[in-house]
């Protein structure tokens, strides 16, 4: 095993809530307040933040994550909102227009999670990329949602895995920082000869 530092990575983290009426102030936004409260509580990294609310604009989507990621080296951009079927959901196609390579298996288990719950969960769209070495996920657009998606349902029978546990070994693979986990919230999975050591404070 490899020896870490002894505090965690820094790591930058770009969040993006994707809705009209957030944007013009029609309603305060509930997404990035959601997100940063359970990564606060599920990291034990300090977090370096940028948040954006945008419309429904698939160029205004492509766009804002293309800077997250080129411009600010986000090492994980998180979107909320913009991934059902209706006409102005385009979050998915404007997050696959930027990406470099596809992450089918985060789409799948936050379908699969979510249908404990409601059969309309077949009709979520989310998808995972990457770009350059980072990771960009599309969540929920509900603070609930949001939350059952990235921790899962550990009290279910069987238990079933949120997908924040994959999240910290994936940007391992692509050259990003070493994410840690607070392992009440959400223990990060990865395979021993990945995992690091904390080397003792002098």
């Amino acid at each position: 095993m490899n020896e870490l530092p002894p505090l965690p990575e820094r790591v930058r983290i770009g969040l993006v809530s994707v809705s009209d009426r957030a944007a013009t102030g029609v309603y305060a936004d509930q997404g990035i307040p959601a997100l940063r409260d359970w990564l606060a509580r599920a990291l034990l990294n300090t977090v370096e933040w940028h948040e954006r609310v945008i419309p429904d604009e698939a160029p205004c989507i492509s766009a804002t994550l293309c800077e997250l990621v080129d411009d600010k080296r986000c090492d994980l951009v998180l979107t909320t909102g913009g991934t059902g079927p209706a006409l102005r959901d385009v979050t998915p196609e404007a997050t696959l227009a930027v990406a470099h390579k596809v992450m089918p298996g985060f789409g799948e288990q936050m379908r699969q999670i979510s249908l404990a719950f409601v059969p309309t969960a077949i009709l979520s769209r989310q998808v995972a990329v990457i770009r350059g070495r980072s990771l960009v996920i599309n969540l929920p657009g509900q603070p609930k949602a949001i939350a059952e998606t990235l921790e899962g349902l550990p009290k279910a029978a069987p238990p079933v895995h949120g997908i924040f546990a994959a999240v910290p070994y994936c940007i391992d693979l692509i050259g990003g920082p070493y994410l840690e986990t607070n392992d009440a919230v959400c223990k990060a999975f990865r395979p021993k000869s990945a995992v690091r050591v904390r080397a003792a404070a002098t």
